[in-house]
């Protein structure tokens, strides 16, 4: 099982802050609220694919997770990406939690922890107005910021519905 998590310990959103704290602070809590609707559900529970017409699981939503953290902290860092679990970019390979054991769990949320530290030192070694490439696009990193919360924020309500389906839990 992962590790117990409750609403509570979620980070707060710091809506005084300078724009680079709000931005963190809403970024934080959304990554907080994902750990809260994958904590202390069994392996079972984090691998079932509860909605019949999409392999999205709760354990997948975290190991999509990973790979977004890696591979825009790589871009904005202008390091090379960690691949967790894909080597292409267009496979949908961290969905896929086929034969998970507590071993792949425990090192989902260990690969999630290391890859926001490394997105979280990239963002903070840059201006918020400063760019990177993104397919020949020059994205601010304020743009990324906001992406990164929408990202969450989306993947949050599935995991809220996921959740739902497979004990009841629901938001707040």
């Amino acid at each position: 099982m992962s590790a117990p998590f409750e609403a509570g310990e979620r980070r707060p959103q710091n809506d005084r802050g300078d724009e680079r704290e709000t931005l963190t602070s809403y970024l934080n809590f959304q990554r907080d609220t994902l750990r809260w609707k994958t904590a202390a559900l069994s392996l079972e529970q984090l691998t079932v694919r509860p909605v019949p017409s999409t392999a999205m699981t709760l354990l997948g939503l975290v190991r999509h997770a990973v790979e977004v953290e890696s591979g825009w902290g790589s871009r904005v860092g202008g390091s090379e990406r960690k691949h967790y679990y894909l080597d292409d970019p267009q496979s949908d390979e961290d969905w896929n939690v086929a034969g998970a054991d507590q071993a792949m769990v425990d090192a989902a949320y260990a690969n999630w922890a290391e890859a926001q530290a490394m997105f979280d030192a990239a963002v903070a070694a840059c201006e918020l107005g400063d760019t990177f490439d993104h397919h020949g696009e020059a994205v601010t990193v304020r743009s990324l910021l906001a992406h990164m919360i929408e990202e969450y924020a989306r993947h949050n309500g599935h995991a809220d519905l996921l959740r739902e389906a497979i004990d009841g839990r629901t938001g707040e």
